[in-house]
């Protein structure tokens, strides 16, 4: 089977096609002066972008698990989700408090998405 990484450093890989799936590593945001919900739409927009590298979308996204730094932010985080999915296609999902890298840092979010 074979598998191709993009965006890779020695450490990990952004994201990795495999077997007809795609899976991208835990995607954070860059600006962390952003609330929760705007966060949120940031890490979406990149997991856009990263499933268009390996030709997929968001449509095809099979799992979803979602980091927040406090379990309380997750309405915030719903609301900048369901407008990212717009009513359809939800794919199976996780959502579990964790503490992040940084204290500033709200989400993380990595999905599998078929291609």
């Amino acid at each position: 089977m074979p598998i191709t990484r993009h965006e890779s450093t020695a450490v990990y890989s952004k994201v990795t096609e495999a077997n007809g799936l795609v899976f991208t590593a835990g995607v954070i945001p860059t600006d962390l002066s952003r609330d929760c919900e705007g966060q949120t739409a940031e890490v979406l927009a990149e997991i856009d972008r990263l499933l268009a590298v390996c030709g997929t979308d968001k449509s095809k996204v099979v799992q979803a698990t979602v980091w927040l730094n406090d379990i309380r932010h997750r309405d915030a985080m719903n609301k900048s989700w369901t407008a990212w999915l717009g009513g359809k296609d939800a794919p199976a999902r996780a959502c579990v408090e964790a503490k992040l890298i940084d204290p500033r840092m709200l989400v993380e979010i990595s999905v599998v998405a078929a291609k």
